[in-house]
C-alpha cells in the first residue's frame, strides 16, 4: 500500500472539532494553544463550543481546520510513529488544506500558517461585497462542460469560471451572482442533473478574488517557506512541488485559480498511490477518493477513536 495524506478544505468545520483530541492527547492540546497564541484569540474555545455561525466565518474556519489537521498529524507521530517522509508518497490539501499539508510536511511553521490563513480568510471575505458573488455546484458535469457553461454565462462584464474540479460529475463554478445564476440555468437547459447554489459568503477561486491574491502575495513574500519533507501536490497545477519559491507562487495563484482536485488525485494514483488518508475534520476527501478512481481507498483520521484504529502498515 502506498499512501498520500490529504487535508480538508472549508465546509468541513463543525462545532466540537478537535475537542476529543485535546482531551485525549497533550500534543493536540499544545497544538491548539500554539494556534490560539499565534492569533491572539481563543480559537480553540470557538472550535470546541461554537457558536457555529462564528466558527463558519471564513477567517475562523480556515485556521481552525488547519489546527485540527496539524494536531491529528502530530498525534499520529507521537502515538503511532507516523513519519510523513517515510510513510507518505505525497501530501495534498483542498484549497486552505494546501497550507495544512505544507505545515504538516514542515514547509511552514504552525504559527505562520495560522496567521497566513487568518489573513487569507479575511482578504477573501473583503474582496467582494456580500451578495455580489456566488458559487454553485454543477452536478453531472465534467470540467470541460463546466468551463463551457461558465464561459456561456459570462456577459456584460460579469464573470463565471470553474472554481473546483472535485470529482467526476462534481464541478463548482464561481463568480458574479447573476453570472452564476445564468450558469445554473444553462446547465439545466443542457440536461445536467442539477445545479445547486452553495452556502458560501464569497465567490472563491475566481478572478474576483484578485485583491485577496494581492494580499497573500505580500504576506507570502515575507513568509519563511522551507522545502517540505514530502512533495506537495499543488491545487493549481495538479502536480508535485517541493521548491519553496514555486510553492510561494502557487499559493498566490491558488486564490484565483481552479482547485484541480480530481486531476491531483489522479496524478498521485498514476505515481503509485493506492490509499488517500484524510487528516482532520470530516470525511469529504476520503469520500471523494473512490468517486475519482474506484481502485483508490479512502480513510479519514480526525478523532481519538480514529487515531486508535489507525495503523502505519
Amino acid at each position: 500500500m502506498t499512501r498520500a495524506f490529504v487535508f480538508p478544505g472549508q465546509g468541513s468545520q463543525a462545532v466540537g472539532m478537535g475537542k476529543d483530541l485535546a482531551e485525549a492527547f497533550p500534543i493536540a492540546r499544545q497544538t491548539f494553544e500554539e494556534v490560539d497564541e499565534a492569533l491572539g484569540q481563543k480559537l480553540s474555545t470557538l472550535m470546541f463550543e461554537g457558536p457555529g455561525d462564528e466558527l463558519t466565518l471564513t477567517e475562523n474556519a480556515q485556521p481552525a481546520l488547519m489546527a485540527v489537521s496539524v494536531a491529528v498529524t502530530r498525534v499520529l507521530a507521537a502515538e503511532k510513529g507516523l513519519d510523513l517522509k517515510a510513510h507518505a508518497a505525497f501530501v495534498a490539501g483542498h484549497s486552505l488544506g494546501e497550507y495544512s499539508a505544507l505545515c504538516a510536511a514542515g514547509g511552514l511553521g504552525l504559527a505562520d500558517t495560522a496567521r497566513l490563513l487568518r489573513l487569507r480568510g479575511q482578504s477573501m471575505q473583503k474582496a467582494v461585497p456580500v451578495g455580489m458573488g456566488a458559487m454553485a455546484a454543477i452536478l453531472g458535469a465534467d470540467l470541460d462542460a463546466a468551463v463551457e457553461i461558465a464561459a456561456a454565462a459570462s456577459a456584460d462584464g460579469e464573470i463565471c469560471t470553474a472554481a473546483n474540479d472535485n470529482a467526476p460529475g462534481q464541478v463548482v463554478v464561481s463568480g458574479h451572482k447573476a453570472a452564476v445564476e445564468r450558469a445554473m440555468k444553462i446547465a439545466a437547459e443542457r440536461g445536467f442533473k442539477r445545479a445547486v447554489l452553495l452556502p458560501v459568503s464569497a465567490p472563491f477561486h475566481c478572478p474576483l478574488m484578485q485583491p485577496a491574491a494581492d494580499a497573500m502575495a505580500a504576506a507570502l513574500a515575507d513568509a519563511r517557506i522551507s522545502a517540505p519533507v514530502v512533495p506537495v501536490v499543488a491545487n493549481v497545477t495538479a502536480s508535485a512541488v517541493t521548491d519553496p519559491d514555486t510553492i510561494r507562487r502557487l499559493l498566490v495563484e491558488q486564490v484565483t485559480g481552479t482547485v484541480r482536485w480530481r486531476e491531483g488525485v489522479l496524478f498521485m494514483k498514476g505515481q503509485g498511490v493506492t490509499e488517500l488518508v484524510e487528516l482532520g475534520t470530516g470525511k469529504v476527501l476520503s469520500g471523494l477518493a473512490k468517486r475519482i478512481d474506484k481502485e483508490l481507498a479512502g480513510l479519514s483520521v480526525g478523532t481519538a477513536a480514529d487515531v486508535a484504529a489507525f495503523t502505519i502498515a
